[in-house]
């Protein structure tokens, strides 16, 4: 920052991690998030072609930026990519409510709403554009020995 400015070296609204994803059909993807997750629009910037170079819309109190793929600058979306090892986690006031509103809106179900060991009733759907979205509710408190048997108990992995 230069001396005497007052920009802020974090925007407004922003955290110190944020998704940014990459989405075949962007502007499809604003209008999915909007629907499934109750995402409110921020900006978006199209290029002179008309694909999105960059957008932004806010999901509770997150900010999750998008843009089209472009495969010049090895900006591919999931489904290019033949899937996707990241997922994004929602937590909700209600998971069965949000969990049918993403189905409703277009999500696949990969795995129904339901009570977990560690304390939260969870969920996980796969947007359009591939990309993996888990959602909970948080339930109840659960010591960290009480997880462990639980893992345990039903076989987890690295349990």
């Amino acid at each position: 920052m230069t001396a005497g400015s007052t920009t802020k070296p974090m925007e407004e609204g922003m955290h110190t991690v944020t998704a940014h994803l990459v989405c075949e059909r962007a502007v499809d993807a604003i209008d999915f998030f909007v629907r499934a997750f109750g995402a409110e629009e921020v900006m978006r910037l199209p290029d002179p072609e008309g694909k999105l170079a960059h957008a932004a819309v806010r999901i509770g109190d997150s900010m999750v930026m998008l843009m089209d793929e472009y495969p010049n600058w090895d900006a591919r979306g999931p489904k290019s990519l033949g899937g996707t090892s990241v997922t994004l986690h929602l937590s909700v006031p209600d998971v069965d409510s949000a969990f049918r509103r993403a189905i409703e809106a277009g999500a696949v179900s990969r795995m129904e709403p339901a009570d977990m060991f560690w304390g939260d009733r969870y969920g996980v759907v796969e947007d359009p554009f591939g990309h993996r979205w888990s959602m909970a509710t948080h339930i109840r408190d659960v010591p960290p020995e009480e997880m462990q048997k639980a893992m345990r108990q039903q076989n987890c992995p690295d349990a």
